[in-house]
């Protein structure tokens, strides 16, 4: 059902606003609407211009508790505003002077990675850093040569190259090590090295002893650096360990006030040019008529707070939006609904209908016991463990997949283990005249179409009364006049299918003729009723050819429409068509051994795949077949501006 919604105005001093919202719309389902929008003929209305004092601490707040170790801190909420956030700015203190060290830290030990790094390869070589660096008549240079051009490296210093190469490390493309040479022959021996593409390495300076002692030196000190920062993170948990429950319990009520807070973006103050009266607030939305009514109960010793319901709701812009509530066992189709498009005020809400028909009609095209049950079973655990309403759905749906499997006498595709209480649906024949033998579930299927048919035109004359409108109540192919010609009909085929007597043919002239006049010169008529003189945009003629073609449209979509339903017997005959092929297969109908492992696979693959198509077919029937007949879905979501959820108990 639609919750009926009230348009309402609350006012009080400016400087209460926040108490209001603390303290009443916290608890209240409230749809806020621009004051100063909607409110267009209140005078001396201006916005509220002030920043949110509470959103910097709030997002510091979010970010410490996210950082706490899992635990049972439970939040602590005696703390006023002011002590809360006094209390996010020390921690923030702590918490940024912990990260200044901890990225300082992290400097240095990425700065002796680096010196490691080019270490790494000399560690090979056996001498003394600090002597061979300051050599007084011999030069040392530290590099890496390609393999290939060592090759004919090694040749030069054969033969009349003066200089000495120290091999140190060697990986499949480079070979690293360091050449000595005279000073008096340093220019020639660096030429050649050049040519030879030797790059030069420079090492990191202050070391002494040799390379392999220089790199222990540095990996003892990248870990020392690695413990000091560890003990800083450490320190830094434990610190906001220690402030968990007052951390969680900030973050809970800071949020509290940062929506509180931001109740003045939809608010308005009506400013005291006098500047003798203190400003007011006024805030405007709609809430649902129970809550207005413990609203206005509540409030009503409150000196501070005013509250007006507008009750001539069209002096406001748009129609209220819409807010559902149904029983618990019907709100997962809910979805449904939402996915089409949701109500207006004066339709009615499709959600139980949905929720019946969907579900008996997925059971009559699903008819098996124990694939029911598995689709019941596993939906209500997801339902239940995460609140899916697809879930929810399937589990009500397996039920009456249940039922219908008790009637049809299947269980996991076996029909030899329980009797059909009613019939079975590839055997059940039934004798028609002018149509002969026809599956009887094919007939029950369009019966139950037109039945169908005949209430969804009913909820649209429903829904054509409710909003006074006199062309869909009168003369629609769904109002009153498609109800008679379309019920005419089916109660003289079905007299006929019966061998019963037809009516005669002035009773077929009043009851197919005149509903076809009435669909022909519906825009006319509407006129006429309604007293409005319009002329018709087109001309007479125009008018009739197009009047005939949408007549023509009519009566195929009530054949097709009806034709439609066929499906349902269709899927009950196909789903124990299928079932047979897998007990067959798997040689469970021969007599022999029987091959469990595919009658599982093969119920598993049905109950997937078919379950899937299924599910999709009844959805388009509702869509296409039903709620093309009275539904419009053009109603706006009702969306709280809080997202509390406790509700006025």
């Amino acid at each position: 059902m639609i919750v009926k919604m009230k348009f309402l105005s609350i006012t009080g001093p400016i400087h209460d606003i926040d108490r209001v919202s603390d303290v009443y719309l916290s608890k209240y389902e409230m749809q806020l609407e621009h004051a100063i929008s909607e409110l267009k003929t209140t005078e001396n209305l201006l916005p509220f211009v002030e920043l949110n004092p509470y959103k910097e601490s709030l997002t510091k707040a979010e970010q410490f508790v996210s950082m706490l170790p899992e635990g049972n801190a439970k939040p602590d909420l005696s703390h006023t505003p002011e002590e809360m956030m006094d209390l996010i700015r020390e921690v923030n203190h702590n918490y940024l002077n912990y990260q200044e060290q901890i990225e300082a830290l992290e400097k240095e030990k990425t700065s002796l990675h680096e010196k490691l790094n080019v270490l790494e390869p000399f560690q090979p070589l056996d001498f003394e850093l600090q002597d061979v660096t300051h050599y007084k008549y011999m030069r040392v240079k530290f590099g890496r040569i390609d393999v290939d051009y060592f090759h004919k490296l090694e040749k030069y210093l054969f033969e009349d190259l003066n200089a000495i190469f120290l091999e140190g490390a060697r990986d499949a493309n480079y070979v690293y090590g360091c050449y000595f040479t005279a000073n008096t022959d340093s220019g020639k021996v660096d030429s050649v090295f050049n040519s030879l593409h030797f790059e030069r390495i420079s090492l990191p300076e202050g070391f002494s002893g040799t390379p392999a002692t220089a790199y222990q030196e540095l990996s003892q000190a990248i870990t020392e650096k690695s413990k000091e920062i560890e003990q800083l993170e450490k320190e830094t948990t434990e610190m906001l360990a220690d402030n968990a429950s007052n951390l969680l319990g900030a973050r809970k009520r800071l949020e509290e006030l940062t929506n509180n807070f931001d109740v003045r973006k939809m608010a308005a103050r009506i400013d005291d040019k006098n500047d003798k009266l203190e400003d007011y607030y006024i805030l405007c939305g709609w809430m649902g008529e129970d809550d207005v009514n413990a609203f206005i109960e509540e409030t009503k010793n409150d000196d501070k707070v005013f509250v007006v319901v507008e009750e001539d709701r069209e002096k406001f812009f748009g129609d209220p939006p819409t807010k559902l509530k149904n029983p618990k066992i019907f709100k997962p189709f809910e979805m449904f609904i939402q996915m089409y498009g949701l109500p207006d005020h004066s339709e009615i809400d499709p959600t139980i209908f949905v929720a019946l028909t969907y579900t008996f009609i997925f059971g009559a095209m699903f008819g098996d016991v124990g694939q029911g049950f598995c689709l019941f079973a596993g939906g209500g655990i997801l339902y239940l463990l995460k609140k899916i309403n697809l879930a929810g759905i399937i589990s009500v749906a397996g039920i009456f997949s249940m039922f219908f499997g008790f009637m049809f006498g299947s269980v996991f595709g076996f029909e030899n283990v329980i009797e059909a209480h009613w019939l079975r649906p590839v055997e059940a024949m039934t004798k028609l005249p002018f149509v002969g033998q026809l599956n009887t579930v094919f007939v029950i299927a369009i019966a139950f179409g037109m039945g169908l048919n005949i209430l969804v035109m009913i909820f649209q004359i429903i829904n054509a009364v409710r909003s006074h409108n006199t062309g869909e109540l009168l003369f629609s192919n769904n109002g009153i006049a498609g109800l008679v010609f379309y019920g005419f009909l089916v109660l003289t085929i079905v007299l006929y299918m019966s061998g019963h007597t037809v009516p005669g043919n002035i009773f077929m002239v009043i009851f197919l003729g005149l509903p076809i006049l009435a669909f022909l010169f519906k825009e006319p008529l509407t006129n006429l009723v309604e007293k409005n003189h319009k002329k018709l945009e087109t001309g007479k003629v125009m008018f009739l050819v197009q009047g005939f073609f949408e007549l023509f449209e009519t009566m195929l979509s009530y054949f097709s429409n009806t034709l439609s339903y066929v499906r349902i017997g269709a899927f009950a005959v196909s789903h124990a068509a299928i079932m047979e092929v897998v007990l067959m297969l798997s040689g469970a109908t021969d007599g022999g051994s029987i091959n469990w492992f595919g009658i599982v696979l093969g119920n598993l693959i049905v109950c997937g795949l078919e379950g899937l198509i299924v599910g999709i077919q009844v959805l388009r029937l509702e869509y296409y077949e039903m709620f093309s007949r009275f539904y419009k879905g053009t109603g706006r979501e009702f969306k709280p501006f809080t997202n509390h959820s406790a509700g006025h108990k």
